[in-house]
């Protein structure tokens, strides 16, 4: 497959409309990816990771924690979704970069690896909105009760979520279940493994997320504030869970069961709030992504503009709106 994820992969329904919307110029200039502008984006993100440890260390109360945890949630949403961008092979235009800041600056630092979920997101995209999405059970569920989504949300904030998922990404890792980033998993046949295998299999799969999580607990060990790392851990139970359940809840649920990308997936707007949250880099506009992924994500705007003046996708909903919507149900 090519990982480029070019417009002639896409479903023919929605390769007709793209060739209707979009002069091949058009397409040049949304498609146009940039070294200078993937790397100014990981910077910026890992500024605003320094910035909150900063803030913690010179303000040690637990309104300034509790703030910290929101906001280090966000950015750690941020490197998911950077690494969601060097699996499409967008963030960089020199290919290595890509495979190497994606995965060693974004991925490793949330128990994740861009080569195995290039895999596993490529397959999404093919199958988006069906039942061969391997995501589908992300939000297969919804719309539910405003009390069942509620109890889902106390779930994320006080780290049941967490808990499972760690769960599922170890067993994940040492080979008992196959690799998803979705709710549900699938059990592997032993083949006659043994212990040393499943061992050697956890190492060659978790060593990058430990070593990358020891050396920012060493840089904050030598800046004297390593108890601050307890705000990553504590964001990484709590609000990472939260907002990527909304992320995913706003991209696909409550849609149309279709193979065209523009009745199964979603643009929703986002404020600064949100854009602090549970829309970093630009992934709200989740539509223009799904209906031609070669085009990174800082040109997703331009392409939403582009569709708008069309009349091709309609005005966004906020977040607001698409809760509401997933909580409907009676």
């Amino acid at each position: 497959m090519n990982t480029s994820s070019t417009p002639t992969e896409l479903p023919t329904v929605t390769r007709r409309k793209l060739n209707e919307l979009f002069t091949r110029d058009e397409i040049t200039q949304l498609t146009r990816r940039s070294d200078l502008r993937g790397g100014v984006a990981v910077l910026r993100v890992w500024a605003g990771i320094a910035l909150c440890f900063a803030a913690l260390a010179a303000f040690p109360n637990p309104l300034t924690f509790l703030m910290v945890v929101i906001v280090l949630g966000g950015r750690q949403l941020a490197l998911a979704i950077l690494s969601h961008e060097a699996a499409h092979r967008t963030l960089f235009r020199t290919p290595w970069l890509n495979d190497f800041i994606g995965d060693w600056l974004c991925a490793r630092l949330i128990w994740n690896d861009v080569p195995r979920y290039r895999t596993h997101h490529l397959r999404h995209h093919t199958h988006t909105g069906t039942a061969a999405d391997p995501d589908l059970s992300l939000t297969k569920n919804l719309p539910t009760t405003r009390r069942s989504l509620k109890k889902k949300f106390i779930r994320d904030l006080t780290g049941q979520t967490a808990v499972r998922r760690i769960g599922a990404q170890f067993l994940m890792d040492i080979g008992v279940f196959g690799y998803t980033v979705a709710a549900e998993v699938e059990r592997l046949p032993r083949n006659g493994r043994r212990w040393t295998d499943y061992a050697r299999s956890g190492m060659q799969n978790m060593w990058g997320f430990l070593l990358t999580n020891l050396l920012l607990a060493g840089v904050l060990t030598a800046a004297g504030a390593l108890w601050t790392y307890w705000a990553w851990v504590a964001a990484y139970f709590t609000t990472f869970s939260l907002f990527i359940r909304i992320r995913s809840i706003a991209e696909h649920a409550c849609l149309e069961d279709s193979a065209d990308m523009f009745k199964n997936t979603r643009t929703t707007r986002a404020g600064w709030l949100a854009r602090m949250t549970v829309a970093p880099i630009h992934v709200n506009y989740h539509l223009e992504h799904h209906v031609m992924a070669s085009v990174p994500f800082y040109r997703l705007p331009l392409m939403h503009r582009l569709l708008r003046a069309k009349d091709a996708v309609p005005v966004p909903t906020g977040y607001g709106d698409v809760l509401r919507l997933a909580a409907s149900r009676a």
